[in-house]
């Protein structure tokens, strides 16, 4: 509870240095295009709050899918369907294209759920998927696992998609701030739950979160960049035309 509340007043500082995910990257320029260009009839499995319907084209067939335990009861996601990702309750080879957003981390078995999105998808249609890679526990106890992109590229193989781009999301510096503000939030929030004498601490907290965003926001424009970190991935593959889903 007192998490929701928390989120609700710092949401207005969402876009400021002031916000402890000021640095949290976001999808933009070619990430919006990857969606802007689906056609045809559309799954969009996580869809949360339906933002992705509002990029797409307004001509396409939007089905958004959540899951009651984390759609409904966190995000108050207001789904076509509930569902479960590994077992969508739709036809074979019924959509062009499926979108899954930021849900990766949260499947129990996520193999089983590609594959069931590869099912429904028809030969040529076009999977747009992001999961996080250095990013802090989140809407516990549903957060089951981390990606690097070779395992990415792996269980995309290994279900037959042809992998057609992948990028890292957030570069290794403006990671580096994020999750040190993220942790020095992290560790108000449970000061504040139980309280102690680290709350003491708050006032230089509040301080220093947009001095770190700052600072790491520069860094990262001017100095040398390293592959090695990154907040996640997107990517966007392509089901083989020869392929069919009910072989």
């Amino acid at each position: 509870m007192l998490a929701l509340i928390l989120r609700r007043i710092l949401q207005p500082l969402r876009n400021t240095p002031l916000h402890p995910q000021w640095l949290l990257a976001r999808p933009d320029g070619p990430a919006l295009l990857d969606l802007k260009s689906l056609v045809g009839r559309v799954v969009d499995v996580g869809c949360a709050d339906r933002w992705v319907a509002r990029v797409l084209d307004p001509a396409c067939d939007y089905i958004g899918v959540d899951y009651p335990a984390t759609g409904g009861a966190l995000y108050h996601a207001k789904p076509d369907i509930f569902a479960t990702a590994s077992s969508l309750p739709f036809a074979n080879e019924s959509f062009d294209a499926a979108v899954m957003l930021e849900v990766m981390e949260h499947l129990r078995d996520p193999a089983r759920a590609l594959q069931d999105l590869v099912r429904v998808l028809r030969p040529g249609g076009t999977l747009v998927l992001s999961m996080p890679f250095l990013y802090p526990i989140h809407d516990a106890p549903f957060d089951f696992q981390r990606l690097t992109r070779y395992g990415l590229e792996r269980d995309l193989r290994d279900i037959g998609l042809d992998l057609h781009r992948l990028e890292r999301m957030g570069g290794a510096l403006q990671t580096a701030g994020l999750l040190t503000c993220l942790a020095l939030a992290g560790g108000l929030v449970d000061a504040i739950k139980t309280p102690s004498t680290r709350l003491l601490w708050a006032p230089l907290i509040i301080a220093i979160i947009p001095m770190i965003n700052l600072i790491a926001a520069l860094a990262q424009r001017l100095l040398p960049e390293w592959p090695g970190m990154c907040q996640g991935y997107w990517l966007v593959a392509r089901k083989p035309c020869a392929q069919s889903a009910s072989r």
